[in-house]
C-alpha cells in the first residue's frame, strides 16, 4: 500500500515538472510598429526574436487576405524563400536578419505585416507592423468661369466660380480655395452663397483625383480680386506639405452707379499744349460716352477727348454723359469738368532795333506782354541778368556794350510758359585793340604768328609793321587780324605794332616777340643764370653775344705778345741753355756710347722748363 502511494507521488512530481518547464517557455518577438514609405521606393520591415531556451525556430511573414491569413514569405532550419502567387511576390526579399524587404512599392502595399515565430516546445510568438504609403499630388490646375457673371442685388443664385482639379496623391489629400490671399471657408451647403463641391477619384493606381468646385453670389469688389487654390497633402513624419496652382481674375457685368470726368495733363495747361480727357464709370463693361463743351457736341473715342495745340478759346466748361441703359434710377450720368487754359502774349520791345548808338550816349530799351497769370520780365545778354523791370537803361555805352539784348517773359506758376524777342545794338566809334598777347620763337629767323583783336564801327581796317601775311575774320563784334612773319632782328628788339582804323579814329598796341630759353639751362640748378626767366629779351641775346667776341679777341692777343717776346729774348741770346742743346745735338755728341734724340714737342717743353726756371738758375 505504502509502494503505491509512493509510485503515485514520483509520477505528479515529474507530471509537475514538466508543466513548469512548459509554463516558463516562452518567444519574444520586436518589430517596428509603423513604418512609412513614398510610392516607387524600397522598404525594409526589420524582425527580430529572442527564447528563453536554445531551440530551433520557424519564421513567417504573414499578411491578411480577404479576412485569412496569407504567407508571403519564410525561413526555417531547412533554409528561407518567397511564397508564390501574391502581387508582390517578383517584390519581395527575405534577408537573413529576418527583415522583409519591398521594393517598388505600390500604394497597395500599405497594409498590416506579421512577423510569426514558432520555437517548438519553446513556443511561438508574433508581432505586427503597418507600412503607410504616401506620394505628392502634381500641382493643381485651375479653370475659370469663361462666362461672364452679372452682379445683381435682384438675384440670391450663386454662380460657378472656378474648378480645382488635384491629381495623383495618396492619401487623399484636401483642396483650400483662396480669394486674395485669404483662404475661403470650407462649406458645402449649397444653401449658402458661397460653397465648395467636391469630388473624389481613385484611380487604377490606388491614387487619388481631387476635383473642388467653387461657387459663389460676387459682388463689384470681386472684380478686382484674385483666385486661386490649394492642395495640401500628406508625406512622412507628419509633413503636411502645399502645391498652389496658378491664379485667375473674374469677369463680371455690373451697372453704373458713378462717373469719373477728369483731366489727364498733369502740369497746367498753356496755349500750345495737347489736352486730353478721360471719362469713365465704376461700371463693366464701359457704357458709349458722349462730349460737349457748352452745348457744341465733340468726337471723342472710348471716354478719351483729346484737344490739339489748345487755344485761350478753348477754356471752359466740358460735359462726359455716360450712356449706361441698365444704371440704376437715380444715378448722375453726366459729369463736368473746367478747363483752365494758362496763356502769355509775346513780348513787344521799344525802340524797335537794330538800333545804333554811338560811344557815350545813353540807349534806354523796354519791353510789354500779357498774360492770364502773374509774370516776369528779365533783360539778358550773353546769358548775364541785366534787369527784372521790363526796362534796361544803358549809360555812356561803350564799344563792348554793342550785341544782342533779349527780353525773356516768363509765367512762374506755369512750367514752359515763355516768351521772347531781342534786339541788337550798334555802338559806333574808333577801334580798341584788346590787350596783346606776345608771341615766341625757337630762335631768331623763326616764323611767328600773331593775333590782334578790336572792336569798333565801322568795322576796322588792320595794318602791321612790318608787315606779313594777313587774314581778317569776325568773331561776334569783334574783328580779328592774324599775321604771320619772320622773328628778324629788328622784330626781336622792337616788337611788331598792330593799327586799327576806321572814320572814327585809329588806336595801336606793340606786339613783343621773345625767343625761348633753352630747357637745359633753364633746369640745371647750378647754371650762372639760375632764377632767370625762361624767356630773355632780344637787347639781352645780343649783349652776351658781344662779350664773348671781346673775350676771344683778348685773349688771341695776349697769345701773340707771349709768342714775340719769346722770339725776342731768343734772337739776343737770353737763352743759352737752348743754344747748347743745339750744338750737342748738331755735334751729334756721344755719351755713354748712346745718342739722346729729341723730339720736337720734348724742346718745345724743355725750352718751356727752361723759361719758367728761377734767375739764380739761368
Amino acid at each position: 500500500m505504502e509502494k503505491a502511494m509512493l509510485g503515485r507521488f514520483g509520477i505528479c512530481c515529474t507530471l509537475l515538472v514538466v508543466a513548469l518547464q512548459v509554463c516558463l517557455a516562452s518567444v519574444m518577438v520586436k518589430v517596428t510598429p509603423e513604418v512609412e514609405v513614398i510610392k516607387g521606393e524600397t522598404v525594409k520591415l526589420p524582425c527580430s526574436y529572442t527564447t528563453s531556451s536554445p531551440a530551433s525556430a520557424v519564421v513567417q511573414w504573414l499578411i491578411e487576405v480577404a479576412g485569412a491569413r496569407k504567407q508571403i514569405a519564410f525561413k526555417s532550419p531547412q533554409g528561407f524563400g518567397v511564397d508564390p502567387g501574391t502581387t508582390m511576390t517578383d517584390r519581395l526579399t527575405m534577408e537573413d536578419d529576418l527583415s522583409l524587404t519591398i521594393s517598388k512599392v505600390m500604394v497597395e502595399d500599405e497594409r498590416i505585416y506579421i512577423c510569426q515565430v514558432s520555437a517548438g516546445t519553446v513556443g511561438f510568438s508574433e508581432d505586427k507592423t503597418q507600412v503607410k504609403v504616401f506620394f505628392a499630388p502634381e500641382k493643381p490646375t485651375i479653370t475659370g468661369n469663361n462666362q461672364a457673371i452679372t452682379v445683381s442685388s435682384e438675384t440670391d443664385t450663386s454662380s460657378e466660380v472656378g474648378k480645382c482639379i488635384s491629381r495623383n496623391a495618396y492619401p487623399q489629400p484636401r483642396i483650400i480655395w483662396f480669394k486674395d490671399a485669404t483662404p475661403l471657408p470650407e462649406v458645402k451647403d449649397q444653401k449658402e452663397k458661397t460653397y465648395m463641391i467636391p469630388s473624389v477619384v481613385k484611380e487604377a493606381s490606388g491614387l487619388y483625383t481631387m476635383t473642388s468646385t467653387l461657387f459663389m453670389q460676387p459682388v463689384k469688389a470681386d472684380a478686382k480680386s484674385v483666385f486661386h487654390c490649394t492642395v495640401e497633402y500628406s508625406m512622412p513624419n507628419n509633413q503636411i506639405k502645399q502645391e498652389s496652382s496658378d491664379k485667375f481674375n473674374l469677369s463680371l457685368l455690373y451697372s453704373t452707379e458713378t462717373v469719373f470726368f477728369k483731366l489727364k495733363n498733369q502740369e497746367p495747361v498753356k496755349e500750345g499744349d495737347d489736352v486730353l480727357m478721360e471719362c469713365e464709370t465704376d461700371g463693366n463693361p464701359q457704357p458709349e460716352f458722349e462730349f460737349y463743351k457748352e452745348d457744341t457736341r465733340l468726337e471723342g473715342l472710348k471716354g478719351t477727348l483729346k484737344v490739339k495745340r489748345v487755344t485761350r478759346k478753348d477754356a471752359g466748361i466740358y460735359k462726359c454723359d455716360a450712356l449706361d441703359f441698365d444704371a440704376e434710377d437715380g444715378v448722375e450720368l453726366m459729369k463736368t469738368l473746367s478747363l483752365n487754359v494758362h496763356y502769355l502774349d509775346p513780348v513787344s520791345v521799344t525802340p524797335e532795333g537794330p538800333l545804333l548808338a554811338a560811344k557815350g550816349d545813353t540807349v534806354e530799351l523796354q519791353c510789354k506782354t500779357k498774360s492770364s497769370d502773374e509774370y516776369t520780365l528779365q533783360w539778358k545778354k550773353d546769358s548775364k541778368e541785366l534787369s527784372q523791370t521790363g526796362v534796361l537803361t544803358l549809360q555812356s555805352v561803350t564799344l563792348a556794350d554793342a550785341g544782342v539784348y533779349l527780353c525773356v517773359g516768363a509765367v512762374p506758376s506755369v512750367p514752359g510758359l515763355r516768351k521772347q524777342a531781342n534786339v541788337t545794338l550798334t555802338v559806333t566809334g574808333a577801334p580798341e585793340i584788346a590787350a596783346p598777347l606776345n608771341g615766341f620763337v625757337d630762335k631768331e629767323g623763326g616764323m611767328v604768328t600773331l593775333n590782334c583783336s578790336a572792336l569798333g564801327h565801322p568795322a576796322p581796317q588792320f595794318t602791321w609793321k612790318p608787315s606779313g601775311k594777313e587774314s581778317v575774320t569776325v568773331v561776334g563784334d569783334k574783328v580779328i587780324s592774324t599775321v604771320t612773319l619772320e622773328a628778324s632782328a629788328a622784330v626781336l628788339k622792337d616788337g611788331v605794332i598792330c593799327e586799327a582804323y576806321n572814320k572814327h579814329g585809329i588806336d595801336s598796341k606793340n606786339f613783343k616777340v621773345s625767343i625761348k630759353s633753352d630747357p637745359d639751362k633753364s633746369s640745371n640748378p647750378n647754371a650762372a643764370n639760375r632764377g632767370n626767366p625762361v624767356f630773355k629779351t632780344a637787347e639781352k641775346q645780343q649783349g652776351g653775344s658781344s662779350a664773348v667776341v671781346i673775350a676771344v679777341v683778348v685773349c688771341v692777343l695776349l697769345l701773340l705778345l707771349l709768342v714775340a717776346l719769346l722770339f725776342f729774348l731768343s734772337k739776343k741770346g737770353k737763352l743759352s741753355c737752348g743754344k747748347k742743346d743745339k750744338k750737342d745735338m748738331a755735334s751729334g755728341e756721344v755719351k755713354g756710347g748712346i745718342v739722346v734724340e729729341m723730339k720736337s714737342s720734348e724742346k718745345g717743353n724743355e725750352e718751356a722748363g727752361l723759361l719758367n726756371k728761377p734767375h739764380a738758375e739761368q
